[in-house]
């Protein structure tokens, strides 16, 4: 018996060790995962026939790389034998991102399955990934059976009900598959045996119409069964027909609804069936008697129709319906993000005001609706008003939102406990008016959903800083709350509309906080479907405002955001498919100037910049409007050159740098003295020109030193607009004026980026001076709470004071660039960004008068960090000296800064902390 556990105990000792190994060498192997087609997981509905795949590299190791790759494709998620598609070997190539394939054609409908494995640095070869799928929709015209159909009644041409369309169908087999097209004229949703397809929320979304019209595609194969089936779909006015813009603009796109269904079947004895939308279904309307998005919507419970949506249903009062002959040559599937529901608040508090209303606070100004809860009597009727702010006695404040009403309308049928919730409209609000509620009013039976394009979050900022953290969550909610399908300006009063301006200066904010691509690249087709023939970009789009266009530092985003897309995500097809846009809008600068002089047009100039009333002394920020587009050409010139660059354009760049050159001569003898001052003299013109290289190189240092002394002369206040602002902070940091930005940056009286913070925003201000310092208000006619375009400045705390930017030799952070700025009296400051291969974060905080660095690269790309020191002897990483670690390579060191090359993994770098210029605080200019 001692002999036998003396054995036993030994045996355990030989094995244990023994399995720690194997667990260790499992466990230290590259793994391939998070696999994307078209940057979606797992997608279905592409029409796209040559699509991208993108994987990510997982491993504990130091300086892992990818140095070959094989992928493979098929119709099964076996991936062998007759089902296999498409393999392309072994291929040598560190790619793992937006892999392009290169196989046979692919078939309308048919779902893929796909897979990958690499072998690393050493030789290694992983294991097979996981298998990911994607599912193709249609891919012509004629795969579409189905008709057009429209309400068979003659329609309320005033309140528009929303119209109700429903079919019932048999199952006779069994299902091996279900997939639904769906798409509309107007707005909808849709129902299968009454539950709803999908979590999307206003779809199709918002396109050109009449050029670009989106379809969803949805797996319903479990709500599909066998028997006697019903599908049902409710619409809305939307932005297709519904109140756009200013005054009374309907129907903008056409004064129809209609929708567009077709229902594809596969049995499991490989039959095949569709049910369509055809003059076999029904209409009537129902509980949505009112749907407008800037008005809002009336529910009336008593006029619901139970049951609609499930078989057996009684339609036999319902009216027929009419086929109708609509396009379907400008029909493309949806591969953006849709909109979804986010985030749920509760009240923070109930009050009564002044003026005697009782009021729901949510504590948040976001986009959305409130879902209501009540109990009542048939007939009462609940109205919900929403507002962003309360006025300076403590009023609802509803003047801002202009001819929009935003308000919805409940009316109870007395059975009960009932739920109400919008569908066709939304709101920015952060606070409720509740009206007609029957009896005390309860804030458990009110919750706020935020609605927004579903892109997944990719970045993050945090500092020691209260106010600072409060501005990122104000720039995060910005772009929630206007990023529905379109990067809208606002969205609450009778506007919220895609802005072009707006939209660009945002942009490269826009790809850190969220994964944009997508969410832009669809919208850059709307922008190429709508610029004019003579290459001017209209103000906004969708263009609903007519033949309005051709704004400098607003038509630009024709160029800018393709290139933005570029850098943040290695997107080279962005710039294939806009390159002719580009190529148009430059076109129309050249056409018209004068001598390489763009002087005429009308322009918005530097939107919102600083002035005063009765300005005496000549203290407002005037920046000339052609001294902006000027600066504005040349940047898009530059932008289109470098994509001519990329795309392999030689001729093109040979014939714009030629242009470039002589639009920032002519630039600097129109606008520039012989001394080198702006005519303008103010920040934006200093901005600008410095932004985009538009002075010779010996006249650049003293025009950054006339900006530092403009902005003292406004006591380090900023004066900048909408198109100086996103750089102003860049220009200061790259001429070494880094304490000048951050003074700025920490400047807490108007105007500056944390007055609003100090005044309660939640979100990202219109204007500087939204609210007053004494709460009193300015215009409401312009004056949203809820604007995202100054958030701009979240770039600079990305890629300067954190210091994360990518390489413009390895874009989408193949190789990447970490500089942290030290400053600003902060003690801790840290970013990470989710790229495309995974996880990048810097972190610096000072401790024990020590500046720590935290790093992480992600596998498969490499860094160059920057650490403040002056030479690598004052460096540890982990504790050791750089000199005795292998994998860190020191470069140089040039301006106090030491140059290391490391790849991926988790580094902490630790040296003597170097002294700072104190930001100034000063009073406000109000």
């Amino acid at each position: 018996m001692h002999l036998f556990t003396k054995h036993s105990h030994m045996k355990k000792l030989f094995l244990i060790p023994f399995a720690q190994v194997l667990a260790f060498f499992s466990f230290a192997q590259t793994t391939v995962q998070n696999l994307r087609c078209e940057n979606l997981t797992n997608p279905i509905g592409l029409d796209v026939q040559q699509p991208r795949f993108s994987w990510q590299l997982a491993s504990p190791k130091r300086g892992v790389m990818q140095t070959a790759y094989e992928l493979r494709l098929g119709r099964s998620a076996s991936l062998n034998g007759k089902d296999l598609v498409w393999s392309t070997g072994k291929i040598a190539s560190d790619s793992s991102v937006l892999v392009t394939y290169k196989g046979s054609p692919l078939q309308a409908e048919q779902r893929y399955y796909w897979q990958v494995r690499i072998w690393d640095g050493g030789g290694k070869t992983s294991d097979w990934s996981a298998p990911a799928s994607f599912q193709m929709a249609f891919l012509q015209p004629a795969d579409w059976k189905a008709s057009w159909i429209e309400p068979g009644y003659t329609e309320d041409s005033v309140m528009r009900p929303s119209p109700l369309l429903r079919k019932e169908f048999n199952v006779g087999k069994k299902i091996k598959s279900a997939t639904a097209y769906i798409t509309a004229h107007g707005l909808y949703e849709a129902y299968l045996n009454g539950k709803r397809i999908g979590d999307a929320y206003l779809t199709p979304g918002w396109t050109s119409y009449n050029k670009r019209l989106q379809y969803q595609v949805y797996d319903v194969t479990g709500l599909v069964k066998q028997g006697a089936n019903a599908v049902g779909a409710e619409l809305g006015s939307g932005w297709y027909r519904g109140n756009l813009a200013w005054g009374n603009n309907l129907n903008i796109y056409g004064k129809d609804i209609a929708l567009l269904f077709q229902l594809q079947l596969e049995y499991t004895d490989g039959t095949k069936e569709s049910i369509v939308s055809d003059g076999s279904w029904k209409s009537a309307t129902g509980s949505i008697r009112f749907s407008e998005i800037y008005h809002g919507e009336t529910i009336d419970n008593n006029l619901e129709k139970a049951g609609w949506t499930t078989a057996g249903y009684n339609d036999q009062n319902w009216s027929g319906i009419k086929v109708t002959e609509h396009p379907k040559n400008i029909l493309v599937a949806t591969y953006n993000e849709p909109v979804k529901k986010h985030e749920t608040f509760k009240p923070v508090r109930k009050f009564t005001t002044p003026a005697g209303d009782q009021v729901l606070d949510f504590g948040q100004n976001l986009v959305g609706w409130v879902i209501t809860k009540a109990t009542g009597k048939a007939g009462d009727k609940i109205v919900l008003s929403h507002a962003e702010v309360m006025d300076k006695r403590g009023n609802f404040y509803i003047d801002n939102l202009r001819k929009a009403r935003a308000r919805d309308t409940f009316v109870l049928s007395g059975k009960g406990q009932e739920t109400f919730e919008p569908h066709f409209t939304w709101h920015g609000f952060r606070f409720v008016k509740v009206e007609g509620y029957p009896g005390e009013i309860n804030p458990d039976n009110f919750t706020a959903v935020a609605l927004y394009s579903d892109m997944k979050p990719t970045g993050s900022f945090t500092s020691s800083n209260a106010l600072i953290n409060q501005l990122q969550h104000n720039i995060e909610w910005g772009l929630r709350g206007n990023f529905l399908d379109v990067p809208t300006d606002c969205p609450q009063r009778d506007e919220r509309l895609g802005w072009t301006g707006d939209a660009q200066v945002f942009s490269r904010t826009a790809t850190f906080l969220r994964d944009a691509d997508n969410f832009f690249a669809k919208w850059m087709k709307d922008v190429s479907a709508d610029q004019f023939p003579s290459g001017s970009v209209p103000h906004v789009i969708p263009n609903v405002l007519g033949n309005g266009g051709g704004s400098a530092g607003w038509s630009d985003v024709a160029c800018v955001i393709p290139w933005n897309l570029y850098l943040a995500y290695g997107d080279k097809r962005v710039l294939e498919d806009q390159y002719p846009s580009m190529k148009a809008w430059v076109g129309y600068m050249k056409q018209q100037s004068t001598a390489n002089l763009w002087n005429k047009g009308s322009h918005f100039g530097d939107w919102l910049f600083y002035s005063i009333n009765d300005d005496n002394d000549g203290s407002s920020a005037i920046t000339n409007k052609y001294l902006i587009a000027q600066c504005f050409w040349a940047h898009s010139t530059q932008l289109l050159i470098n994509a001519a660059r990329v795309l392999g354009y030689t001729a093109d760049v040979a014939t714009y740098t030629a242009l470039l050159k002589d639009i920032k001569t002519a630039f600097v003898n129109e606008y520039i003295t012989f001394n080198g001052a702006s005519m303008s003299n103010t920040q934006t013109s200093y901005v600008l020109a410095l932004m985009f290289d538009m002075l010779p190189e010996e006249k650049r240092a003293q025009a950054a030193a006339r900006l530092v002394a403009n902005i003292n002369l406004y006591r380090n206040h900023l004066t900048t607009g909408f198109l100086g602002t996103p750089y102003l902070c860049h220009v200061l940091s790259r001429y070494g004026y880094n304490d000048m930005a951050y003074t700025l940056l920490l400047q807490d009286s108007y105007p500056s980026w944390l007055y609003p913070v100090k005044m309660g925003a939640t979100t990202i201000w219109e204007r500087w001076n939204g609210i007053h310092p004494d709460s009193s208000f300015e215009t409401p006619t312009m004056n949203s709470y809820n604007h995202y375009a100054y958030g701009a400045i979240g770039d600079w705390m990305y890629r300067v004071a954190a210091g994360i930017d990518t390489d413009p030799d390895g874009v989408g952070y193949k190789k990447i660039i970490i500089k942290p700025h030290v400053g600003g009296r902060f003690t801790q400051l840290a970013a990470s960004y989710l790229t495309r291969y995974g996880k990048v974060s810097s972190g610096w905080k000072i401790e024990n008068n020590k500046l720590v660095m935290d790093v992480e690269i992600p596998a498969n790309t490499t860094a160059t960090v920057y650490i403040p020191a002056a030479s690598a002897d004052s460096i540890q990483e982990g504790g050791k000296q750089l000199a005795g670690i292998p994998d860190i390579k020191v470069g140089g060191q040039e301006d106090g800064w030491t140059e290391v090359k490391l790849g991926s993994g988790k580094y902490q770098f630790t040296t003597g902390r170097r002294e700072e210029k104190q930001p100034a605080r000063t009073a406000s200019r109000e």
